[in-house]
């Protein structure tokens, strides 16, 4: 009975147009954000920040870029490593190259380099899609690995092509602590939340679902499909370029061209399809789902296994949490194609109308 919208009465356009129109829905966000700002640090330990909370926000913060791209304009990509990987080189070079350069700038500047790279390997949806397009991002893949390793100017002249950076700070304020890095992650994925859920919410937005949803349609009624889809792989490149600066500096510390493999690329677009395409909290979900799981299986298998008087190999709860992961993945796109994101919904309307059956 508490999650009813009973008397909240919209009497203004501004008021029918929020991003949370139930009360209820605006108080539970307020209350997480809090809880992720202040219980938080109260209560998690160094492991815990390293291992977890900074992955997550970093993951969900290259997830939603991911989303925007996939799941509002229907484009599908596998160069998100490659735009990762910009994102964290441009930066570096510009903290390397400029001195006194502040961070905040610096991992915006890394992010416009990754949307200047995305929109050139976004031209070719201008003239395909689907599979196509797929295997033209990819192209971005092997073109970053290669510009990476073989030319020396972007990573300082590092014969190996690792990077590293030290004594971060922010405003003055020292980011070394677990904590001040994870309280610096979270609140950079805030700021870029809101903004991207305002974004898909308006003209933009709208016009990348209809893009996504029948181009010809699209353009018939006015849409550029050039202006569209370029815009959606900026946006996207933007935020995944910040992303991968954020997962260089802040959790690596020191990296190579590896770090940012074709297989970031696949668990990105897992964290999308799984968590809910055209979603804003389905980049949570499935980011979450990615990040968290395979931890808990690492931790419970060999508890579960000792329970029976028998012990597992490492080789044996790494293929156990393998087999476990793919089979959950499979059994969730079974039962909710539309990600976790649809079973969140699901669940919303249920507690509307509970207790009555109707």
């Amino acid at each position: 009975m508490f999650y009813r919208e009973n008397g909240q009465f919209k009497t203004s356009y501004r008021a029918d147009q929020q991003v949370f129109p139930i009360r209820q829905d605006k108080i539970g966000v307020w209350l997480l954000v809090a809880a992720a700002f202040i219980l938080v640090p109260m209560i998690a330990s160094d492991y815990f920040y390293q291992a977890i909370l900074i992955p997550l926000t970093i993951m969900c913060l290259a997830a939603l870029g991911v989303n925007i791209l996939v799941g509002y304009c229907g484009q599908i990509s596998l160069g998100s490593g490659a735009f990762m990987a910009v994102g964290a080189y441009g930066a570096f070079n510009f903290m390397v190259r400029i001195p006194g350069m502040p961070l905040v700038l610096a991992l915006i500047l890394g992010g416009l380099c990754a949307t200047f790279f995305g929109i050139l390997f976004g031209l070719p949806s201008l003239r395909v899609k689907g599979l196509y397009l797929a295997v033209a991002t990819l192209a971005a893949q092997f073109f970053s690995d290669w510009m990476f390793l073989r030319i020396k100017w972007f990573t300082n002249d590092s014969p190996s092509g690792s990077v590293s950076v030290s004594h971060l700070n922010f405003l003055g304020m020292p980011i070394e602590s677990a904590m001040s890095e994870y309280l610096f992650c979270l609140g950079i994925l805030v700021v870029i939340a809101i903004l991207a859920k305002n974004l898909v919410r308006g003209a933009i937005g709208r016009e990348w679902m209809a893009i996504r949803d029948m181009d010809v349609a699209a353009s018939v009624i006015g849409i550029r499909p050039m202006y569209a889809k370029l815009s959606a792989f900026a946006v996207s490149s933007f935020i995944i370029g910040m992303a991968g600066a954020l997962w260089a500096f802040v959790h690596l510390g020191a990296w190579e061209p590896a770090a940012f493999s074709v297989d970031v690329s696949f668990k990105l677009l897992f964290m999308v399809i799984i968590g809910g395409m055209g979603s804003i909290m389905g980049s949570f979900f499935g980011a979450a789902f990615i990040v968290v799981l395979p931890i808990v299986l690492s931790l419970a298998l060999p508890a579960i296994a000792s329970l029976f008087g028998f012990q597992m190999s490492t080789a044996g709860v790494s293929h156990a949490e393998f087999i476990i992961f793919g089979a959950l993945i499979v059994w969730f796109l079974i039962v909710e194609p539309h990600g976790l994101a649809k079973l969140w919904s699901i669940g919303k309307q249920k507690m509307r109308v509970w207790p009555f059956p109707h």
